[in-house]
């Protein structure tokens, strides 16, 4: 329970709501409870032979305290209701916020649909402990000490014996919260599960048709539902137990009453008010006590959700700015240097990149090539601090890479990553995505270096044309153009090209190329290619084997040394040859 302690700073931060909404419990409570004492008098003086005026006056009394309750009932909702809304909202803003500075890493190991079920069941369950949760508490707690205070005054005797029942209650919510806890958090975790099915699903709806796995997805989906269904009614059973086992001992209580109370009017004790006062009493006491069984319940499950939340929560933060961080840096020119660079995904995993010493001049192109997975794109990673690297030091434009604000890093660079991703939204807004001010110019001027705007002439809507879910209308080759489009448009002083031309054909490529070059002039590029055509023209290139440079210098160089480069240039010369031939 620990936990729920964390979500105080929520509560400090709209104290004078709360406060309000605690005041109008009060009031709405004092006047709840003198409409029993005023039916307890007005039962007496008609014992007593009042007169109907008399009668009247009570009845306008009882009628405007149940209107002065039921107002005030209202404005607590407006107060301590509203401010669980706010706290929601803050909740979820900041575990976005949280969740977007987590390491690529981690995105690489956690799923997207568990990531979906801790943003909305979690979050929903703990937002009714910080709202209903928290209101009928302290109304429950104001009730009670106001009630049995009242009902000790007028006999304290038969309060202590209809009130004997309520600890037998304590103890048995106190069992059943437990058995709910741990059933809550099973369900949560299935939930998790069939949001990650669900969301796999939609995005590899074109695998699933192309392989006619359909059926075979609906069973499985189907299964994991099923477990989904029987872990709720695992937790229903026990909540089915818990309504009548409130009603019963608060039923007794009313037994109680009748009968021992009903002594004591019969030995003139008390008086037949006494009795319906009593009555009225113990009924505001049940909604109380229910409530208190149902408080418990949304406590445990918002005790569950929040642990879950906080495995998110207390992930470390691998890619920050620390005291290193020069924050007058505001702008990076783009000389780049590795010192004795080395990278591994994890301490029990290899290096993917050892002692790499490496400069890249301002304004120069630099070239990687190499077999797959020998650490091309681990290493460009490390310049965008996408991760930090394991040893060894990276410098931009002579200062360490760590002392560089992240945003004015990442400003700088302009990523086309091999897994092009596009948002479900117009072409115009997927190119602008990282510019501030957009406008028409710069957007014709990225199209038109990225060969992409003679695609969009053909496009009714042009560039208001509505992309479907990740670019799902775009050919593959558009895809790739309207990423390279979008990093320029960020004016980048390093562009990054990881096999970006690899759904291009070989003469779009060449514009692309010969129009980069004039964009790029005075600024720096890295371009990773298994075409040999794409970096012949780099005035560096480098040849990574197992996580070493293996090979460095220009296309000729290379060449003339008949080593990995050479054998891939070599390959790459007969394929072609014989797709003419063929």
């Amino acid at each position: 329970m620990n936990r729920l302690f964390t979500l105080n700073k929520y509560f400090k931060r709209n104290k004078g709501r709360l406060s309000l909404g605690v005041l109008f419990i009060l009031i709405s409570d004092f006047t709840q409870v003198f409409i029993p004492l005023m039916l307890k008098d007005s039962i007496d003086a008609l014992q007593a032979n009042a007169s109907s005026d008399l009668i009247i006056r009570y009845a306008i009394i009882i009628f405007a305290l149940a209107v002065v309750s039921g107002f005030f009932r209202y404005m607590i909702r407006q107060t301590i209701i509203v401010v669980s809304r706010k706290i929601e909202f803050d909740l979820r803003q900041d575990f976005w916020t949280h969740l977007l500075k987590l390491s690529h890493r981690y995105f690489q190991n956690t799923s997207t649909g568990n990531i979906m079920a801790h943003a909305t069941n979690d979050i929903a369950a703990v937002r009714m402990y910080v709202g209903p949760a928290v209101m009928y508490s302290i109304d429950t707690a104001i009730k009670f000490l106001i009630v049995i205070t009242i009902m000790l005054s007028i006999n304290p005797t038969l309060t202590a014996i209809i009130l004997l029942p309520l600890p037998i209650l304590s103890f048995f919510v106190y069992k059943l919260s437990k058995k709910i806890h741990k059933k809550f958090t099973l369900i949560q975790e299935t939930f998790s599960d069939i949001t990650t099915m669900a969301q796999e699903n939609f995005s590899g709806i074109r695998i699933i048709k192309s392989y006619v796995r359909e059926a075979f997805e609906i069973e499985k989906f189907a299964k994991e539902s099923s477990e989904y269904r029987k872990r709720n009614m695992d937790k229903i059973k026990i909540q089915a137990f818990f309504m009548p086992l409130l009603f019963l001992i608060t039923g007794t209580s009313i037994i109680l009453l009748i009968l021992i109370g009903g002594n004591m009017v019969i030995d003139n004790q008390l008086t037949l008010g006494d009795i319906a006062a009593f009555l009225f009493f113990l009924g505001m006491l049940i909604w109380p006590t229910i409530a208190f069984g149902w408080v418990a319940n949304i406590v445990q499950q918002a005790d569950a959700s929040l642990k879950r939340l906080h495995t998110i929560y207390d992930e470390k933060i691998e890619v920050k700015e620390s005291k290193e961080t020069d924050k007058s840096i505001e702008e990076i020119e783009g000389s780049i240097k590795f010192e004795k660079v080395s990278f591994k995904y994890g301490d029990e995993l290899p290096d993917i990149l050892t002692n790499v010493t490496l400069e890249i001049p301002k304004g120069s192109t630099l070239a990687i090539v190499g077999h797959t997975g020998v650490g091309k794109t681990s290493m460009i990673n490390l310049v965008s601090r996408l991760f930090d690297v394991t040893s060894g030091n990276i410098f931009i434009d002579g200062k360490n890479i760590k002392s560089i604000p992240l945003n004015v890093l990442r400003k700088n660079i302009g990523m086309v990553p091999q897994e092009t991703f596009l948002f479900s939204d117009t072409l115009e807004n997927n190119i602008l995505y990282g510019v501030e001010n957009k406008n028409k110019e710069l957007l014709n001027k990225v199209a038109n270096i990225s060969q992409l705007d003679k695609d969009v002439n053909q496009f009714s809507e042009k560039y208001n044309t509505v992309l479907g879910e990740r670019g799902i209308t775009l050919s593959g080759g558009q895809k790739q153009r309207t990423s390279i489009a979008r990093a320029l448009a960020i004016n980048p002083k390093i562009l990054i090209l990881d096999d970006s031309f690899s759904a291009v054909d070989t003469k779009t490529e060449e514009e692309i190329l010969i129009k980069l070059k004039e964009f790029m002039k005075d600024r720096t590029s890295i371009i990773i290619s298994h075409r040999i055509s794409t970096v012949k023209d780099a005035d560096n290139i480098i040849v990574l084997d197992n996580g070493v440079i293996a090979e460095q210098g220009k296309h000729n160089e290379l060449i003339d040394v008949g080593g990995i480069y050479y054998d891939i240039h070599y390959k790459q010369l007969l394929e072609d040859e014989l797709q003419r031939e063929g």
